[in-house]
């Protein structure tokens, strides 16, 4: 079976050559005839995948816990730009201003909210579920759009949903991996010509076997030297939160989801969700780079779990039923589980600052 979205990526194939692997994450999500984010709510049951704010409330009350905290942290100013870039279906917001508004009156009256959303269609599901915020919310298609002032930002699965680059390993050396057509016209990945500065491959690279995959992902990078360019500018915290790894390495990470299975990733362009893992260690470096303080990285389970998140599970259940309270418990267990695969394990959580602050449950590092 194809999509229609494939067709014309082979038209365009056929007239031009091989794309990259970037061009074709890119018009898998947001080609505006067929992309993924185009046509779809991708959000919940219905849709591909089910986000850690839709699995539970505690899972936002925890990041405004985080955000009151990092508000203190940094002496209660005044006016607050409250930030979330890829809101998703804006539950996450709705949670973590209840939190905010019970913990920390003068925060809640101080901040203004802004969403930085590129969907017109998400908007709409946004306004709705915030519509008890009424005149509080801002809607931005652009980050830079989003007005000066101290920023508290959070970005929970945005990085996994930017394209990349890959890079595989030929007999001479490492070559950009294209997507061209095979003999029978499909869509097959292929090397091309283009190659990589052999000072950004992880060490060793000599004894990495032919086809092993290098990810690099610039405009990930420059997503992360922007937000922390407006922290330099105006003062704030940033939350990054999403699946990935802590430390660079080689490895093929991109994938598809379609109807809660994982597909292929050149089987359906633009009706699956494609994503990659974050390097953590990349966006990292990136802020070093920008002279912004790196709090540090932890693990997901641990993020929360540090927060407080089995004391407001306890409180969430009491009084409430056996069936209830075992639902609660296997959220819990679902956001914060240990082990491989599981969410508290597999994501991993970011927070940089400006001026530099101890933040936690992060450690300082000296």
């Amino acid at each position: 079976m194809t999509t229609a979205l494939a067709e014309k990526m082979k038209a365009l194939i056929q007239a031009n050559g091989p794309i990259s692997v970037t061009d074709y994450f890119s018009l898998c999500l947001a080609d505006p005839e067929h992309g993924y984010y185009k046509t779809r709510d991708p959000f919940g049951r219905a849709g591909d995948f089910v986000t850690a704010p839709e699995i539970s409330q505690l899972f936002g009350e925890m990041i405004g816990v985080f955000m009151v905290h990092a508000w203190q942290r940094h002496g209660t100013p005044a006016e607050v730009r409250l930030v979330e870039v890829g809101p998703g279906r804006g539950t996450m917001m709705a949670d973590m201003l209840r939190v905010v508004a019970r913990l920390a009156p003068p925060l809640y009256e101080g901040l203004s909210v802004h969403l930085v959303e590129t969907s017109p269609r998400l908007q709409e599901v946004q306004r709705q579920t915030l519509s008890e915020q009424d005149g509080r919310v801002a809607w931005h298609s652009d980050f830079d759009d989003v007005p000066a002032g101290f920023t508290l930002l959070a970005a929970n699965e945005l990085f996994d949903a930017i394209p990349l680059r890959q890079f595989v390993r030929t007999p001479t050396g490492f070559r950009e991996r294209m997507i061209g057509l095979d003999a029978e016209g499909r869509l097959a990945f292929a090397a091309g010509m283009a190659g990589i500065d052999p000072s950004l491959l992880p060490a060793p690279v000599q004894d990495v076997p032919p086809g092993t995959i290098f990810e690099a992902a610039p405009a990930r990078e420059a997503v992360m030297t922007k937000i922390c360019n407006r922290l330099n500018d105006h003062g704030g915290t940033a939350l990054i939160i999403d699946y990935g790894h802590m430390v660079s390495g080689f490895g093929d990470t991109l994938q598809a989801v379609r109807m809660h299975e994982f597909d292929p990733p050149l089987s359906h362009p633009g009706e699956a969700d494609l994503t990659s893992h974050v390097d953590f260690q990349a966006l990292a470096e990136t802020a070093i780079a920008a002279r912004i303080h790196v709090n540090g990285c932890v693990h997901q389970g641990d993020f929360l779990i540090g927060l407080g998140l089995m004391e407001r599970a306890g409180a969430l259940g009491r009084d409430k039923t056996e069936y209830v309270r075992q639902g609660i418990q296997a959220a819990v267990e679902r956001l914060a589980g240990a082990g491989e695969g599981k969410m508290g394990e597999l994501f991993k959580v970011l927070a940089v600052s400006a001026p530099a602050v101890d933040l936690m449950p992060f450690r300082a590092v000296d």
